[in-house]
């Protein structure tokens, strides 16, 4: 009877042991709900580039939502790849996201042989903005239109020059299809982002550049670019001189870029649909419409099941427009 009873202490013990242990442990993970510390978003560019601008604007108004510090993180070069390794070194949690975009998670499958990340190794969380690209010129530049530049082109082959913000972003392949459509000879000039390519641009070191609508606004509004074209379907609204490029006599020329947030694959799935959340959430403010739509550009918040089928045709789609322009993997 005696060791019945010592069993019985014992068993006792240890099972009041065990219920503390499971309720110290659910009350530990009450206490620590996601978010419960700052969270990072990696810029696959350079700052001055419409990635690095959305990121910032998207980020002061999502910091209010998830009740953290959201601190933004510039890693620049390698046509994103940088960027995006980075967040592929980065534990599965949610605490680390990429701002992804056209080029980053979109073009580089069809321009690059060994790339260190694959489609299956993030998880598209939404796209937070969209825009057209546009045609602009140092105001140096003798052309005034679409086809002045293209004239001039073709009158002096391999002698002008279009900048981009770094292999495979949608500056540079709308840059290739102006090239290919109007069967003009000017070169590429590749930066780690579109700020440097628009410094220079601004500088006169390079001729022209097709780039994303937000990040040349100010200059063209201030005179410091010219504006020749948009690439969207119908003028922007806060444009309404600069007709389209299928307006300009190129009826399949239509571009456009998006911006958008990743994660790792692996991060659980209810802090994904809780950041979604938060960042529909933000998109949807007055504050973030009107920074987009003063930018030419529009938000647009679907489901991350959603993204995941656009960026897959994204893929699909940019995928013919190397092979048609020729552009060989590296």
């Amino acid at each position: 009877m005696l060791i019945k009873s010592r069993c019985h202490q014992v068993c006792s013990i240890i099972l009041a042991a065990l219920v503390v242990f499971f309720t110290g442990t659910s009350l530990v993970y009450a206490a620590d709900p996601f978010p419960s510390k700052p969270l990072r978003i990696i810029v696959t560019a350079a700052p001055g580039g419409t990635t690095d601008i959305a990121t910032r604007q998207l980020s002061d108004v999502l910091s209010k939502e998830l009740g953290q510090t959201v601190i933004v993180e510039n890693r620049a070069g390698g046509a994103g790849i940088i960027g995006l390794q980075a967040l592929m070194a980065a534990p599965a949690d949610g605490y680390t996201m990429a701002m992804g975009n056209i080029g980053t998670n979109g073009i580089n499958y069809s321009l690059y042989k060994n790339l260190p990340y694959k489609v299956e190794d993030m998880e598209p969380i939404t796209v937070v903005l969209a825009n057209p690209n546009v045609l602009v010129v140092n105001p140096d530049f003798p052309a005034k239109t679409v086809a002045e530049l293209v004239a001039l082109a073709k009158a002096n082959p391999g002698k002008y020059s279009f900048a981009s913000s770094g292999r495979g972003q949608s500056i540079h392949m709308s840059g290739e299809l102006l090239r290919v459509q109007a069967g003009i000879d000017i070169f590429h000039v590749p930066y780690k982002g579109a700020g440097p390519a628009l410094a220079d641009l601004l500088a006169g070191q390079v001729n022209m550049m097709v780039d994303n609508l937000p990040s040349s606004m100010q200059y063209i509004k201030t005179g410091k670019l010219r504006a020749l074209a948009v690439t969207s379907k119908n003028r922007v609204a806060e444009l309404p001189d600069v007709p389209t490029m299928i307006q300009s006599g190129f009826p399949s020329f239509e571009v456009t870029a998006w911006f958008a947030l990743f994660v790792r694959s692996g991060t659980p799935k209810p802090i994904v649909d809780k950041l979604y959340a938060a960042i529909k959430k933000s998109l949807e403010t007055p504050e973030i419409k009107q920074r987009w739509k003063d930018l030419g550009g529009w938000a647009v918040g679907d489901t991350p099941a959603n993204t995941k089928i656009f960026v897959a045709a994204e893929i699909k789609k940019w995928e013919h427009v190397a092979a048609q322009a020729k552009i060989e993997k590296e």
